[in-house]
């Protein structure tokens, strides 16, 4: 098989060519800031397993792509691991019962984003059973590749470093371009955030595991796996399980620089490229996964385990800050309550602070994008000071890992002037919050990026509907125009072959026009005739059906609507004794010529 000859040819590089790769010349990017990183309060702990909840309240979105069909109702018995949202197309991710017990509902609660919008989610009671669904392992490396990217969409497999994107539709590499580099992504430049951290220290083989079963899929030349320097545990944990598995991956430590766990920074630290906005990653030869995602992909193929539960860190204004093994739809309710937050806790931050949101309410549940949870104070947050006006100093610009004008875009987003804004690449922006965090006007220009962005994609979103209203209203116009011309069409061949049946034929001893003037006389040549002929045929039968409709609702009349009604028929009489009269008249002077003939 062609993915296990590379596996094996990759396992045979001698470890002289794994050391020199090792000392491989590291780039950088520009931009970027050194918050403070806050992140050994929760690593104090192993990695703890959170109780189960009274109720699960399970979204059906959860990743980037299409909305998973429900496919269970309420009142019925679920079992852990149990498909209870299909994906519904190819970019998008199936949704599994976190444990077993009843639908209670499908209804729409309140999602964790920004925006508090309800989506449409399954409230499932645990039974407490916890009791699994029939489990199947597979051997990945006897499968087509194309299942196997089948199965991870089915077990619900997405970027769990925040972005959400489904796994499987990453793991195509570009026709026109060889694959030269797979990264897989253990930076977590985020403060506060420790999820990956931990995920690395305790679960290093089956990183590694689910780093194969991406290598050999994509088959790239070389599988790197990049590391904050803050994390030496982490990078020590990884480097042993390569050498445990005997892969010939290489464990590289990048220079701790917020934001260095963005995949472009992370691309471009460890091999040099620099993916532009108008391309992908693979069609630079290059591919990133978060180490999670890989973790969770080895789980879903070697286990049949689907995505279940994540880890997430509690971190900030607790009194016990760890990372948790906690279960998809925990309503943060339940969650916070791990931490024991302090009194003065004013909101929960989800993600980090940097590029994290408030959530909405403690109705709110935990879901795939959840990496972590910041009980937040005036302490730890002080409010934010007064908005001073822009002095256009440039240090948003030299603090922009993009290397955008954020100032610009500022005062266009500010102006309404979306137009400027995308000419200032606005899309490029990935809302990193290091713009925000250096401008001495305490300028909340992420927010502004985000208001742009969200009044384009609705503008583009109205025009969009308003050419499709367009199309379909043309559409609509020549359908009409086109059945006018086909039946009048039709009509005239009616009329035209009705009048070459009637014409009568000539005597024996008659000579025909043609014969004496020496040119073929046209029969029904003249279109403005045929137009007339039919139009009159189309008056006789409109008159005809108006006179063989019969009329109705006449049961159970009054005499007095029965006396109505026979006046009328009394003034009608005579006007159709008339009507017949002149129709006679018209048709009298042809039938005479007719026997003339």
């Amino acid at each position: 098989m062609e993915i296990s000859g590379h596996r094996n040819q990759a396992r045979c590089l001698s470890a002289r060519d794994t050391d020199t790769r090792m000392l491989q010349q590291l780039f950088s990017f520009k931009g970027g800031v050194k918050p403070d990183t806050n992140k050994a309060p929760s690593v104090q702990a192993p990695i703890g397993t959170a109780p189960l909840p009274r109720l699960l309240v399970v979204p059906l979105h959860q990743s980037i792509g299409g909305m998973p069909n429900p496919l269970v109702e309420a009142g019925d018995r679920v079992l852990k691991g149990q498909l209870i949202g299909s994906a519904d197309q190819w970019l998008s991710s199936a949704v599994h019962a976190p444990t077993s017990g009843t639908v209670r509902a499908i209804e729409e609660r309140v999602a964790a984003h920004p925006s508090g919008l309800p989506t449409l989610s399954v409230v499932i009671e645990p039974d407490g059973q916890d009791q699994w669904i029939e489990r199947q392992p597979l051997d990945y490396q006897a499968l087509e590749p194309e299942r196997v990217r089948e199965v991870l969409r089915d077990a619900g497999v997405v970027g769990l470093g925040g972005a959400v994107f489904p796994s499987h539709a990453k793991l195509s590499a570009a026709k026109a371009v060889a694959m030269e580099e797979l990264v897989i992504n253990g930076a977590e430049c985020e403060p506060y955030m420790t999820c990956d951290d931990l995920l690395m220290r305790e679960r290093a083989d089956d990183i590694v595991r689910g780093s194969g079963i991406f290598r050999d899929l994509l088959q790239p030349k070389r599988v790197l796996i990049g590391i904050e320097d803050n994390k030496p545990e982490a990078a020590a944990a990884m480097k042993a399980a390569v050498e445990r598995l005997g892969e010939n991956f290489e464990v590289i430590t990048v220079p701790t620089r917020y934001p260095a766990g963005g995949a472009k920074q992370l691309i471009r630290v460890l091999t040099g490229k620099e993916v532009p906005a108008s391309k992908r990653s693979p069609e630079m030869g290059v591919q990133c996964f978060n180490v999670a995602t890989a973790y969770t992909a080895w789980r879903a193929i070697a286990h049949g385990e689907p995505v279940l539960s994540r880890i997430v860190t509690l971190t900030g204004n607790v009194e016990q800050a760890r990372n948790w093994d906690v279960l998809l739809g925990t309503p943060l309710r339940d969650f916070v309550a791990l931490g024991q937050a302090r009194p003065d806790t004013n909101g929960y931050l989800m993600g980090g602070p940097m590029m994290g949101f408030e959530m909405p309410g403690l109705d709110a549940p935990i879901i795939k994008a959840t990496n972590c949870i910041i009980a937040s104070s005036a302490r730890l947050f002080p409010p934010p000071a007064p908005e001073m006006p822009c002095i256009r100093c440039g240090a948003c610009a030299e603090a922009c890992p993009h290397e955008l004008q954020p100032f610009e875009m500022y005062w266009f987003a500010r102006a309404r002037n979306f137009g400027k804004t995308q000419e200032y690449n606005i899309f490029d922006c990935i809302e990193c919050g290091c713009c925000s965090y250096v401008c001495p006007s305490h300028i909340p220009l992420v927010q502004y990026f985000r208001f742009a962005k969200s009044e384009i994609w609705s503008r583009e979103r109205e025009k969009a509907m308003a050419d499709a209203a367009k199309a379909r209203f043309e559409l609509r116009n020549e359908r009409e125009e086109r059945e006018k011309a086909e039946k009048a069409e039709r009509l005239a061949k009616a009329a035209a072959a009705k009048a070459a049946a009637k014409k009568p034929e000539p005597a024996d001893n008659a000579t025909p026009a043609s014969a004496t003037s020496g040119v073929d006389a046209p029969v029904d040549a003249d279109p403005a005739a045929a137009k007339k002929a039919a139009i009159a045929a189309a008056m006789e039968r409109a008159r005809q059906q108006r006179e063989s409709v019969q009329p109705k609702n006449t049961d159970g009349l009054s005499i007095a609507q029965r006396k109505e009604i026979a006046e009328i028929e009394a003034r009608r009489a005579p006007l159709q004794a008339r009507q017949t009269a002149l129709d006679t008249e018209n048709t009298e002077p042809q039938r005479t010529k007719s026997n003339d003939q």
